[in-house]
């Protein structure tokens, strides 16, 4: 069956993960990812791509708005060689009709080609905060995004419908607080803090990849199975006996040395450090930005449900309202355009300045 008019397929390619979005007529109607370990080789995102092109065949017959983040793993020599070949296997495998049909997100320089890449790699790198920011700043006008992923978070602040971070790449993001290498499910918990309370005793933690953040949230009950899709640190089940297991190897104690009701209470000890980091990240930030009294909260990612208390441990006005992002442009599948925010804002920018 053929792709109706002004269907557009947003692409997101992470390291970890391959996130798309089908938008037809301005709506999206279907989300999708796929578990993409981009650091084992580039056969992992041919994969992802041909199962994306069995949930929607005629991929060929649509347009495509690529964003990516995939470039920095170190499958790559450098940034350069990852955004070129990326952005070779998305042409490859996508076949699209001609070269307006294929286009990547180059953040403040709009849209490029294929054939623009190599010249421009920079503006492409790592750029799918800015177009989930960039559109929800078109979408709100005054506010913060806070996009809590599997791996990183971002926070930016947008007035006045614009970005107001001059930050645009990685490196200056880290340096302000906007980017955070904080996730819910694939950042190891020695990461997180370097002392956590055990029945009331403080305890250094263990300096190895014993237990990764989705323990914490799987055991605490927050994270949606779907999103858990990479295996466990020790690579057995992610049961809550094995869960529980990996999370007393971090203070170098065995699951039977404590009763369930413990470990619930140590998993959530450890969600408490992430989001008073998350909170001071996000209050540092904030700082630099003030945001006027009719600003509202953007939430994104599968980590959402931590937003609140990290806006609460920011300090950040408590009558500023929560919205989730992409409920404009995905009324039936919004809770996945949330999820997978960057590949529905680069539909929705490329849908938005094509008509």
């Amino acid at each position: 069956m053929p792709m109706p008019d002004r269907t557009i397929v947003g692409w997101d390619v992470g390291g970890a993960h391959l996130k798309a979005c089908l938008m037809q007529r301005g709506q999206v109607v279907d989300v999708a990812q796929w578990a993409c370990p981009l650091w084992q080789g580039m056969a992992h995102l041919e994969h992802a791509l041909e199962a994306a092109g069995q949930r929607w065949p005629a991929l060929d017959e649509a347009r495509h708005a690529v964003t990516m983040t995939g470039e920095m793993v170190d499958l790559f020599a450098d940034r350069e060689d990852g955004v070129q070949r990326i952005a070779r296997q998305m042409s490859q495998s996508l076949r699209p009709s001609d070269a307006t049909a294929l286009q990547f997100f180059a953040g403040d320089s709009g849209w490029l080609g294929l054939h623009d890449v190599a010249r421009h790699w920079e503006r492409i790198a790592s750029a799918n905060w800015l177009a989930t920011a960039r559109h929800a700043a078109l979408s709100f006008g005054h506010g913060v995004l806070v996009d809590i992923g599997s791996t990183t978070t971002d926070l930016v602040v947008f007035k006045g419908g614009r970005v107001a971070s001059s930050s645009r790449t990685d490196a200056d993001r880290l340096a302000t607080g906007e980017l955070v290498y904080h996730g819910v499910v694939r950042t190891p918990l020695c990461a997180i803090a370097h002392r956590i309370d055990w029945r009331g005793t403080p305890h250094n933690v263990m300096n190895e990849f014993f237990a990764t953040t989705a323990d914490v949230y799987r055991l605490t009950g927050d994270l949606d199975p779907a999103h858990d899709l990479y295996p466990s640190a020790d690579g057995a089940p992610k049961d809550p006996l094995s869960t529980r297991r990996r999370l007393a190897r971090m203070i170098g104690l065995d699951e039977r040395d404590g009763a369930p009701e413990d470990w619930l209470a140590f998993a959530r000890a450890w969600r408490t450090c992430q989001v008073a980091e998350l909170g001071s990240q996000l209050r540092r930030v904030m700082a630099s930005h003030p945001l006027p009294r009719d600003a509202i909260v953007v939430r994104a990612g599968c980590g959402g449900f931590l937003v609140e208390e990290v806006i609460a441990h920011a300090g950040a006005h408590p009558t500023m309202p929560v919205r989730s992002y992409g409920a404009d442009v995905a009324r039936a599948v919004a809770d996945w355009a949330k999820v997978c925010a960057a590949s529905v804002a680069v539909a929705a920018l490329l849908d938005r300045e094509s008509r």
